[in-house]
């Protein structure tokens, strides 16, 4: 998506091997990539690369706290506060979804006020313990039993790219039965499909992000024409 050279990319694949995240701290050279990396898209909106990066309405996901405190002790300049979210930032509907709930819909729901704490959109203070590090497997379980699936990606998320997700889809090892083309909607590309032998179809959306959110129309579309077996 032009974020970094390729004069990056290739250095970055030389030097780090491979391992992104727990470099080697001896490694320099694989260090100094990563932090031109850093520096080259750390102002980008993950969750969709063309929308503006604004503030965060709840908790970061660990995994982007994770990388938030690396990025502060390599190059804190970059790392301005954001105003709050406003509107125009889709982060504002996620603030205003926290007003909405513990206010209208507990009142709907006749919660006792002040019997439960307040809302949260996303609450990684929960304690539990991550026992599903990958779930590769159950994929494998699933297509032998060849039933049908739908794998979408947007291609604009940075969170799990559609490469990724092509990655573990690869590793199944199943021949492909309709190569690669184009799917439409209202006469106009909405993304890139193709289907495998163990009946699972993945998609692309052209300027989807992270989730479903970003791409109403053709996430729906996708959904409604898979559900009745309907070719995309």
């Amino acid at each position: 998506m032009a974020l970094i050279s390729d004069e990056l990319y290739e250095s970055i694949k030389r030097t780090c091997e491979g391992e992104y995240h727990n470099v080697d701290p001896s490694n320099e050279e694989c260090q100094k990539d990563l932090q031109y990396y850093d520096k080259c898209v750390s102002r980008i909106q993950i969750a969709q690369i063309l929308e503006p990066r604004c503030a965060e309405a709840s908790p970061m996901p660990l995994e982007m706290l994770a990388r938030r405190r690396y990025l502060d002790e390599h190059h804190q300049e970059l790392l301005d506060p954001f105003p709050p979210p406003t509107v125009g930032c889709r982060t504002y509907s996620y603030l205003l979804s926290q007003y909405w709930v513990n206010d209208d819909v507990q009142k709907a729901l006749h919660v006792r006020k002040g019997s439960i704490g307040r809302w949260q959109r996303c609450n990684y203070s929960i304690p539990y313990t991550r026992e599903v590090q990958s779930s590769f497997q159950y994929h494998v379980n699933l297509s032998a039993k060849a039933y049908r699936s739908l794998v979408y990606s947007g291609d604009h998320d940075m969170i799990v790219p559609f490469l990724a997700t092509q990655a573990w889809i690869r590793a199944l090892n199943y021949p492909i039965v309709d190569d690669w083309r184009p799917w439409m909607l209202q006469g106009q590309v909405a993304g890139y499909t193709r289907t495998y032998s163990n009946r699972m179809t993945f998609a692309t959306i052209k300027g989807g992000g992270h989730t479903a959110e970003y791409t109403p129309k053709e996430c729906f579309s996708l959904f409604k024409r898979w559900i009745n077996g309907e070719p995309l």
